[in-house]
């Protein structure tokens, strides 16, 4: 990859670690649509691996906030869900993954705008893990389903639990698409270099968190996660008339 093309795709990478800071999730929606769009052979695995460091950071920062029995039960449903999304990947071209990175993202965002909120119950929350765990390790993108679970929670308590089930959950992706050799060598070079803007981005979200008005702060990750996934189509619809 271009130098020219890794310094680009730090500011994505910069927003999604401010948001997933900030609001709990983010960190793929806002970055897999433009790390699809130059090399759609580092998905999922750069993101998740980023995720496992900002996921950690931002627990270790509010872990006086986590819910331990909430992120306990998602995480029944997180395994099998994993399982499932590393066989997608080993058999997905990376066409058909960036498509499914824009649905995906794109089904979210409608989701979120419509403002739906299921009770939440073990059972809900276990279902909610394993559409996390099929999404989030096909496409890193899996924090949609959990931002609708717990979508009602506030500040630290949001931030903390989303953490540890996103910490926990990356690192059981990463351990299966380990297992199915689906991570190419070139995604942990690149992952290292995206660990400055990721870092970055978690020190800027904690000093404008007492600033920003939660609802504002969505409409924004859900603006920056839209513009991606539109960028993401226009991409793959040129490649597809080009050939």
């Amino acid at each position: 990859m271009e130098p020219t093309v890794v310094v680009l795709l730090a500011l994505p990478i910069f927003v999604a670690a401010t948001l997933q800071g900030s609001i709990g999730f983010g960190m793929g929606m806002a970055s897999a649509p433009f790390i699809a769009i130059a090399d759609p052979g580092l998905l999922p695995s750069t993101v998740i691996m980023l995720a496992i460091v900002v996921s950690g950071t931002v627990l270790i920062l509010d872990r006086g906030g986590l819910d331990f029995r909430g992120a306990s039960w998602a995480l029944v449903g997180r395994v099998p869900g994993n399982i499932i999304g590393a066989g997608l990947v080993v058999i997905m071209s990376p066409a058909v993954l960036s498509w499914l990175v824009a649905v995906t993202v794109l089904g979210g965002i409608l989701v979120s705008m419509r403002g739906w909120e299921p009770k939440v119950t073990r059972t809900t929350q276990a279902i909610a893990g394993g559409v996390s765990g099929i999404m989030g390790t096909t496409t890193s993108v899996g924090g949609a389903a959990m931002s609708i679970i717990w979508q009602s929670s506030e500040g630290p308590k949001l931030r903390g639990t989303m953490a540890a089930f996103f910490l926990a959950g990356s690192v059981l992706s990463l351990g299966t698409l380990l297992a199915f050799g689906a991570i190419p060598e070139r995604a942990l070079g690149f992952a290292a270099w995206m660990l400055i803007p990721a870092l970055a981005g978690i020190v800027f979200s904690r000093s404008i968190n007492r600033y920003l008005n939660r609802a504002r702060t969505r409409v924004v990750a859900l603006t920056a996660s839209a513009l991606g996934a539109g960028a993401l189509i226009v991409t793959q619809v040129v490649e597809l008339v080009a050939s």
